[in-house]
């Protein structure tokens, strides 16, 4: 290539300058800012749909318990015993309502752990089902399925310092207590006395047999199982009185609330509430309110707000008195 006399090419490189580079920065900052939330909102989106799907595939399992064996589960004796895999699914079951479900969510051989086996070899079984979480007995959005602290022993199992837990709580109706006591003295083999008439009205409770039949107010217009309210605080703790043992237990406010006015109104898990009445009620770390599965196995929200009426009435299988959820 021939170049004119007196003239030179010249090659120049293009370059940003220090006032466009801060600009294009500002830019990518912006454009992060706007996307955070829209992420964070679809990841949140994301949790309660596993939620969702949590709560509808423990309500198919009562289904399919009463299907079974003709009644929904039990809620077995108290808070010192855990689920026995030689007890059977009524009364002289002493495992709670997550403990009858396990075969009806593909943990048939988690219950079957220990049966058959003698008194020493059971013990050291029941604490192993203790120390096994599920997936499906967690809200993603609140904590994950792990061991966490565990503050009671159950009588019939080996001690443990740590066991799986849940975010869950079947209806035990409308009545003024989510509990009534341990239950049996340590190698006891006979159920506890039964409770008093009509004092348990919901779906689970102690020694309960619930039937479809039962429900007189109509499946759509009585809970099943929902979230429960959580002492963010006490997560990682055990110390909430109300979490602090294992989900395979039997009756006690741990796996079991009420809707009566003394558990008024629900709430989104906080730190300010951890002990008393009103850490036992409803609730969740969802905005707007706490997702639960009614008794035809449908799920939905319930506001935080919900009228007291409702909130009662929503508890009670046979009251007969209407109940209105928008």
């Amino acid at each position: 290539m021939k170049f004119l006399h007196g003239f030179r090419l010249r090659c120049s490189r293009a370059a940003f300058t220090l006032v466009e580079l801060l600009v294009v920065i500002a830019i990518i900052g912006v454009l992060v800012g706007l996307l955070l939330p829209a992420v964070q909102y679809a990841r949140e989106t994301a949790r309660r749909t596993q939620c969702m799907n949590n709560l509808r595939n423990q309500g198919l399992a009562f289904h399919q318990h009463h299907d079974s064996h003709g009644h929904f589960p039990t809620g077995g004796w108290g808070w010192n015993w855990a689920g026995d895999p030689d007890g059977g699914f009524r009364e002289r079951q002493p495992g709670g309502w997550v403990y009858n479900i396990l075969p009806f969510v593909e943990q048939s051989n988690l219950r079957a752990q220990g049966q058959g086996a003698n008194t020493a070899a059971k013990r050291t079984a029941v604490a192993s089902v203790m120390r096994t979480p599920l997936k499906i007995m967690n809200c993603p959005s609140r904590r994950q399925p792990q061991l966490y602290p565990n503050l009671i022993q159950m009588v019939n199992a080996d001690a443990v310092s740590t066991s799986a837990k849940t975010g869950y709580a079947a209806n035990c109706g409308s009545y003024s207590r989510n509990e009534i006591d341990g239950g049996p003295a340590a190698g006891s083999t006979t159920p506890p006395a039964p409770t008093g008439v009509n004092e348990e009205n919901g779906i689970s409770y102690r020694l309960s047999r619930v039937r479809f039949a039962d429900v007189l107010d109509g499946q759509t217009n009585t809970l099943m199982v929902g979230e429960k309210y959580l002492s963010v605080t006490n997560w990682q703790t055990g110390a909430d009185a109300a979490d602090n043992e294992n989900m395979y237990c039997g009756y006690n406010n741990d796996l079991y609330r009420s809707t009566n006015a003394i558990y008024y109104p629900p709430k989104k898990d906080r730190r300010d509430i951890v002990a008393g009445t009103q850490a036992y009620t409803w609730g969740s770390v969802h905005t707007g309110g706490f997702m639960v599965a009614l008794c035809d196995a449908s799920v939905r929200m319930i506001n935080y707000s919900i009228d007291a009426d409702n909130f009662r009435r929503l508890g009670s299988r046979a009251d007969k008195e209407p109940v209105n959820l928008p």
